[in-house]
């Protein structure tokens, strides 16, 4: 029930069309409600009383009100209709800015297909209940309390015996409501699955295709079709037993009516205008009464699928920005410029960088798996460092601590000497660019892709970025140059060139700091060399993190931090680090050895010594920079 009021105040948004909605709706009925005492003056005065001249009259008052009532119901449906479209839009926006403020482990734990179905099917069934079914409920109730007064006013030992009947129907009807609840509360869940099933199917097309797992996943899919249709067909058998019975139970009181009312018609206690007109409203009180389970069903619907709606607009916000957060500024050393530094001319002095990033002593977990433990790294601005090491090691997840995707069960992040988790996101965010492994690029044209990074970019800084990440020349070659609209995910590209895109994307913010996590990996040899070659001039001056399984990609970076088992394990320069013959030695001995890239590498560990499991010990001082290492 709770559900239930929640949902009806969301009218209080669209107050006035509401209102208007809801007095249109009682003109019509009262209008309805006319017509049965003009049935009767017809047949009792026109038809048996003999003043023939009023049939006119009473055929034009009938005429009247039927003009006025659909006058009154195009009205009404407008007023309700775009007050409940305005909810539904409203309540929609409301859940996308819910998501939209969590944070990326909250995705972590919500399959897409549950979200969407949220999104779409429950907000609809919502709407259809606010807009439809309240607007009925309501009349209708109300025509049943006018009908029952206007029934006992014309005859009332007969109204009291058509009313014998509705201790009945309102036992039905709980009763149906009961049982339907659970039931639609379990297909919406089941609907969401399917959802979630297409979902998957559609985005990962290619992979089913690639592995001929058609048949597989259409078995799947079929599945949970037919989990939906089980669930349906339960919903369906309640109605198919509930509904025709709410729909008999008035029909009763019609047989008693119609004998009753017969016989006193037959003895002159009751002329045949009283009747009809006595029939006439008792229809009106069995239709409202036949659709209860109709508005029922709805109503349960639309409190099912608030629920699910509710289950995400209650959620609390798992990452919020503190009320006294401030932007990110530049520090004092740096002056009032942005974040990159610029060359300077010989003996001329150069702006000072902003973009250090320090990690002290931090620890993260996925739920309960620990993936970072006790990391202690201090990165000066301007320095470009290669993260290395196993798949799983915690490279990425390091790097998605810096704009405050997650954030650290302990220690903390600080840009600059300020915590991230003390300024504003968009802030935050804007000063960082991030190039993923596995870019995703929207279906539009290349440079609003591009200018996604900064939507005030002009043609010419589109270019430019472009031209830096080695994109221009084939983006030129296109049909439509930079106006080419991509495919859904940028899938009308290669690998390659969707990276080059989205490093593109990445630059145009000119950003203060850079992440690229392993941003080279799907390009062929000649392209890598192109991008490394234009990444040596954009990373100047920028703090710039590569994550990198490339020994030729690990080329561009001043310092190389080796990372085991969600620990720092070594610090250092190429040639120290290979002096030092310890873990990142052996990988990239194997990697050259095997012609691979470093994650795929397998190293035997050798057997501890005085320097500890984690290899602290072996840890370099990084040239013209704090020391940095595992705590």
């Amino acid at each position: 029930m709770k559900t239930f009021w929640r949902i009806t105040k969301l009218l209080g948004d669209y107050k006035l069309l509401t209102l208007v909605g809801f007095v249109l709706a009682f003109i019509q009925m009262g209008l309805g409600l006319l017509v049965p005492r003009i049935t009767q003056l017809t047949i009792n005065n026109a038809l048996l009383g003999g003043q023939t001249s009023k049939l006119a009259v009473y055929g034009l008052a009938l005429l009247g009100i039927a003009l006025v009532r659909l006058v009154v119901s195009v009205a009404r449906r407008l007023a309700t209709g775009k007050a409940s479209l305005g909810i539904e839009y409203d309540l929609r926006n409301r859940l996308w800015a819910r998501l939209l403020s969590q944070p990326a482990s909250y995705f972590d734990r919500w399959p897409t297909g549950q979200l969407m179905s949220r999104a779409m099917s429950d907000v609809q069934n919502v709407r259809m209940f606010l807009g439809y079914g309240l607007v009925f409920f309501s009349t209708n109730a109300v025509m049943m309390v006018a009908v029952v007064i206007l029934l006992f006013a014309l005859d009332w030992q007969l109204a009291l015996m058509s009313m014998a009947f509705l201790p009945a129907l309102l036992f039905v009807t709980l009763r149906f409501s009961a049982k339907l609840r659970p039931i639609l509360q379990d297909v919406q869940q089941k609907i969401a699955d399917v959802t979630e099933a297409a979902e998957e199917n559609v985005v990962g097309s290619r992979i089913v295709r690639i592995f001929a797992r058609e048949d597989d996943e259409l078995v799947k899919f079929s599945e949970r079709s037919y989990r939906v249709f089980e669930a349906s067909v339960a919903a369906a058998r309640v109605r198919a037993v509930y509904i025709p019975l709410i729909a008999f139970i008035p029909n009763l009181a019609v047989a008693f009516l119609l004998y009753y009312g017969g016989r006193q018609v037959i003895d002159g206690q009751m002329t045949l205008g009283a009747l009809v007109a006595f029939y006439s409203y008792l229809m009106m009180f069995v239709y409202p009464a036949q659709i209860i389970g109709w508005l029922t069903g709805l109503a349960q619907r639309a409190i099912a699928s608030g629920n699910r709606v509710y289950e995400i607009l209650d959620a609390p916000l798992e990452m919020t920005e503190r009320p006294d957060a401030r932007p990110l500024v530049a520090p004092a050393a740096a002056g009032a410029g942005a974040g990159a530094g610029t060359r300077g001319e010989a003996g001329a002095e150069a702006e000072a960088p902003a973009g250090a990033v320090t990690f002290d002593n931090v620890y993260f977990s996925y739920v309960d798996r620990p993936v970072l433990e006790a990391v202690s790294l201090a990165v000066p601005a301007g320095r470009t460092v290669a993260l290395v090491g196993h798949t799983g090691c915690g490279k990425t997840t390091l790097t998605n601590l810096i704009p405050r995707f997650y954030d650290p069960g302990a220690g903390r992040v600080l840009i600059d000497g300020q915590d991230v988790s003390r300024l504003q996101l968009n802030s935050l965010r804007s000063h960082i660019g991030i190039v993923n492994q596995d870019p995703f690029l929207f279906s539009t044209s290349i440079t609003e892709n591009i200018r996604l990074g900064r939507p005030d970019a002009t043609d010419e800084q589109v270019r430019e970025a472009a031209k830096a990440a080695q994109a221009d020349e084939f983006i030129e070659a296109l049909p439509k140059g930079y106006e080419t609209v991509i495919g859904e995910r940028g899938f009308t590209l290669s690998g390659g060139q969707r990276q080059r895109v989205a490093i593109a994307r990445a630059l145009v913010m000119d950003p203060r700091i850079l992440i690229l996590d392993d941003a080279t990996s799907s390009v062929d040899v000649e392209t890598e060399f192109k991008i490394r070659r234009a990444l040596q001039e954009v990373t100047y001056g920028r703090t710039t993190f590569i994550i990198a399984h490339r020994p030729s990609t690990i080329s561009l970076a001043d310092e190389i931090v080796v990372m085991d088992k969600g620990r720092i394990s070594e610090r250092g320069t190429h040639e120290e680090l290979m002096a030092a013959d310890g873990l990142y030695s052996r990988m990239f001995g194997r990697a050259e050895e095997e012609h691979c890239d470093f994650d795929r590498v397998e190293v035997n560990e050798p057997e501890a010594d005085g320097a500890g499991a984690s290899g602290a010990g072996r840890l370099a001082e990084p040239a013209g920079g704090p020391t940095g290492g595992a705590a």
